[in-house]
């Protein structure tokens, strides 16, 4: 039996490189011989929280490196509660002096990049968890990242005090989990338990049958407390309003909405064809893009044997912090993203182009002036001649208060559309970001 990890016993992450796993498992299975190094598995090397995740639930992924096709499906739905799948880490950070090094930012702070990585791979566990209906003759699912449904930094998290993320599952569908992540954060400044959340954030994963490829139905929920019979029915509503929205702007996009369009275009109009006249407060879309690209290596891919999806968020974190920065003048602070899509899944050896873009500002609050980006992931295929998307994400940015006030007076430009493409992505992202 797996033993559940509870916020009384959360599970520790150290900086060291040099593993106990392989002896761990040889002490703990007499079998291992015949069984791959742990510290020789996919994914082993993305951070100090993977190598912590996989060495205390190993029993539960070890299934998953060779999957028993010829097994039956599960058959039967278990209902579970959400603490059967909560897990909580703790960042000793106070006290482990290379585990902070290798979080640290520019401003020690957390690279909110990293922290995002460690975010998918907590949330991608927890699912795991969730699922397992631990009945070794059958099958288990096959579970991948849908979408990020929402990411909210409440304040500075920095590297110099101990960090905690609690998470588990909030609300379940046919086959569709959703997780919530706290991240938590005390210091004498904030010695208040009510002022120490730092970030929350939200994970859609999807489950598939192994063999088939289709959806599988997933292991039903039932809260038990207060707080997680208030998080099912938040879920549920907001799941229901995005189901609403997307009717709604299939019809917006029926009836045309012309008007809002033109009013967007009229000033990227006159960029292009007169653009000594054009209002120096602004700026064309095309000319706040940067862009950047790689070649997916097999030390990224996750326990499928694809690319892990935290890393992809990582990498497109980066460059939407740079855009921010390039646009601005200014150093950006990171405030939240949402509708993370993981449209198509992304493979060892793939060219990976990652295109960024900010889509619109809002200034009109000259204290946090927001910067909306826009990051697009594109697997390109040369000897096919092909190029498909496969993320789509969106981060707001603001500006530090120190920075503002070093630079007072500086304005933030707003962001026009050339063409009507672009001016249909601006309005689709502003109705996304209205929910």
């Amino acid at each position: 039996m797996e033993s559940d990890s509870s916020p009384s016993n959360p599970i520790s992450i150290f900086s060291s490189f040099n593993s106990q796993l392989e002896h761990s498992t040889k002490k703990n299975d007499p079998n291992s011989s015949t069984k791959k190094p742990l510290s020789l598995w996919p994914g082993m090397y993305h951070s100090p929280m993977t190598i912590a995740l996989w060495e205390t639930k190993s029993s539960i992924f070890e299934r998953l490196l060779d999957p028993p096709l010829d097994a039956p499906p599960q058959t039967e739905l278990l209902t579970k509660t959400p603490s059967q799948s909560r897990m909580t880490i703790l960042y000793n950070f106070s006290t482990d002096y290379i585990l902070r090094e290798q979080y640290r930012d520019a401003w020690n702070e957390v690279r909110i990049g990293k922290l995002l990585e460690d975010l998918d791979a907590l949330a991608g566990t927890i699912s795991v968890k969730h699922c397992s209906d631990d009945d070794s003759t059958t099958r288990p699912l096959y579970l991948v990242t849908a979408s990020v449904d929402k990411i909210v930094i409440k304040k500075p998290i920095s590297v110099d005090a101990d960090l905690k993320i609690d998470g588990a599952v909030t609300w379940v569908g046919r086959s569709s989990i959703k997780i919530q992540l706290d991240v938590t954060q005390t210091s004498p400044e904030t010695a208040d338990p009510t002022d120490s959340t730092a970030l929350t954030a939200n994970f859609i994963f999807v489950a598939r049958d192994y063999k088939t490829g289709k959806a599988a139905p997933v292991n039903r929920i039932v809260p038990e407390t207060e707080r997680e019979k208030l998080l099912y029915e938040a879920a549920e509503a907001r799941n229901n309003q995005r189901k609403r929205k997307f009717r709604d702007e299939e019809r917006e996009i029926e009836n045309g909405e012309r008007n809002r369009f033109e009013a967007l275009l009229a000033e990227g109009r006159i960029f292009c064809d007169m653009p000594a006249l054009a209002d120096r407060d602004s700026i064309l879309l095309k000319d706040t893009c940067l862009e950047n690209s790689l070649i997916c290596q097999p030390q990224q891919r996750n326990i499928h044997g694809r690319i892990f999806g935290g890393f992809l968020m990582h990498r497109a974190f980066e460059l939407a912090f740079s855009t921010a920065y390039a646009f601005a003048g200014m150093m950006p602070s990171f405030v939240e993203a949402d509708h993370v899509d993981f449209l198509k899944p992304v493979d060892v050896g793939d060219f990976l182009r990652f295109k960024s873009c900010v889509l619109y500002t809002e200034a009109e609050n000259s204290h946090r002036p927001l910067i909306h980006v826009e990051v697009v992931a594109h697997v390109t295929r040369p000897e096919l001649r092909s190029s498909e998307v496969s993320n789509m994400l969106y981060f707001t940015f603001t500006l530090r208060p120190e920075v503002k006030v070093r630079n007072n007076g500086h304005t933030i430009r707003k962001v026009v559309p050339a063409t009507e493409e672009e001016a249909r992505r601006i309005i689709a992202r502003m109705d996304a970001d209205s929910l």
